[in-house]
Parts: structure tokens; sequence; C-alpha cells
């Protein structure tokens, strides 16, 4: 059986508006686009995994509870517009509050993790995040890299190298992601 291709998404910056340690259900706000841009992913077949450092758990600023009510606001948004989540994957730490973990982007145990529970193809895969951890993975994993400028991705668009392409946001993201699927249908791979 072949593993399902999954675009793996960074949430705060990438998918609803950046609020740095963001604790309360109240200040999710979807990016412009972005539910829009995940349901034709989701319509062409790939995994929707969300993959997200919440350092603000280990720095003590709120707990799991709390982000666990940003996230179910976050599904709750999303599947009024029709959009479901496959997965959700979270790193509570930060090494100078919890010590060093193999979970925290830029590692890719969680990715790891996502493609042994959901049977998805790694290298296949697309990382999209607002910061370059979030996407290095893809090098590590064999998948394909893009960087949003919405977030911090503005500032750290100037240091992506030139194997990361930088998008302006979701929306183009899952352009430059469908328009590479249709290339490689019609190249047969």
């Amino acid at each position: 059986m072949s593993r399902r291709r999954a675009v793996f998404l960074d949430r705060d910056g990438t998918l609803i508006v950046e609020r740095e340690y963001l604790a309360d259900p109240a200040g999710v706000t979807l990016l412009p686009g972005a539910a829009a841009a995940l349901k034709r992913l989701a319509d062409a077949g790939f995994a929707l995994v969300l993959v997200t450092n919440q350092s603000g758990i280990a720095r003590g600023f709120y707990g799991e509870p709390e982000f666990r009510a940003v996230q179910a606001r976050v599904e709750q948004d999303l599947a009024a517009e029709g959009v479901t989540l496959d997965g959700v994957y979270l790193c509570p730490h930060h090494p100078d509050f919890s010590g060093p973990c193999d979970c925290r982007k830029p590692g890719d145990a969680l990715f790891r993790r996502a493609a042994e529970e959901l049977g998805l193809d790694l290298a296949g895969s697309w990382y999209v995040g607002d910061r370059l951890r979030d996407v290095e993975p893809a090098r590590r994993l064999g998948g394909q890299a893009l960087l949003v400028r919405t977030g911090y991705g503005a500032e750290e668009a100037s240091t992506a190298a030139a194997e990361v392409p930088v998008v302006a946001d979701l929306a183009e993201a899952a352009d430059r992601i469908l328009r590479e699927q249709r290339v490689r249908g019609n190249r047969g791979g």
C-alpha cells in the first residue's frame, strides 16, 4: 500500500494570526485564505498535519489545557469552512526551561511519529511554516519546504536558503503545491 503525502503545517503565523504565547481561544483568527487553501489541498488528497512548538507551556505561561482549548477553536473555525486536520502534534518543550528534546522543530521526531501513525510519505510531503525551523525537517526527511511571509516569515525570508522557496501565504503555498502535483502527475511520478 502506498503511503499518503501530507502537508505539514505550522500553526501560529502560518495558519492563524501570530499572537505570542496564545492561551485564549478568543485570540484565534484564521489568516485570510488559509481555510480555503487547506480545503483545496485536502480535496487533492493530501493529509493535513499540524506540527507546532508551544514553548509557552515550558515557560509556564499556559498549560496543555489552554493549548487544547485554543486548538479546539482553530479546528472549530476550520470545520466551519469544511476542513478537518488529519493530525495535530505538539512540542511543549523549550531547551532553556525543560531541557533538550527531539520533538521541538527543527527536530523531526513529531514528523516521524505522524508518518508512523498516519501512514505518511515523508519524502513526498511538503513542510510549510513561517519560520525556517518549521521547514528545516524537509531537508532531512526528503520533502519540500515552503516558507510563508505571514507571521515571522517576512523577517526570516532574507536568510532562507535557495532551496527554500518563499511564498506570500498559505493560499500561495497551496497554489504551488497543487501546481507541482499536476506537473508530477503529467510526468507519471
